[in-house]
């Protein structure tokens, strides 16, 4: 009788074992791309010139009028973060909509000595020529230059 010698168990594998290693690659990159969505999103909605934007406008009568209540945000928009030498800067556009119609809140905001100062925070409504200041201390200068961000 013939002694046939049986191949291991990883030369009879290695396909699924290729397969799987590189399937389990793949789905750990996609968890921790998302997992830094998440968190750079949550970090985003959660920082006080977003905050206060969004109850400004949700407050206001004029934006009432034109989106309806309640008013929510809808996504993240365009969002900049920059700190230097101690004083932090944020431009953010956030988009919001109501039942009746969808806007963009635009803020332009400095924080000093752990202040937020509001140069700049209204509202243009998609479709209207009107724009919805929501601070009282507006510059006019610095929303014009703002609105092309």
């Amino acid at each position: 009788m013939e002694n046939v010698k049986q191949k291991s168990w990883f030369s009879r594998n290695w396909g699924w074992l290729l397969g799987g290693g590189c399937l389990s690659l793949i789905v750990i990159v996609i968890l921790v791309g998302v997992g830094l969505f998440y968190k750079v999103s949550d970090s985003i909605s959660g920082s006080e010139p977003y905050i206060y934007a969004l109850s400004k406008a949700s407050e206001n009568e004029k934006v009432i009028d034109f989106l309806g209540e309640p008013i929510t945000s809808n996504g993240f928009g365009n969002t900049s973060y920059k700190s230097k030498n101690g004083s932090s800067t944020a431009t953010l556009n956030i988009p919001i909509k109501g039942p009746k119609d969808e806007a963009i809140i635009f803020v332009s905001a400095e924080k000093i000595n752990d202040e937020w100062t509001y140069n700049s925070l209204y509202v243009k409504v998609d479709g209207e020529n009107e724009i919805i200041y929501l601070n009282d201390n507006t510059n006019s200068e610095t929303e014009e230059s703002f609105d092309d961000f």
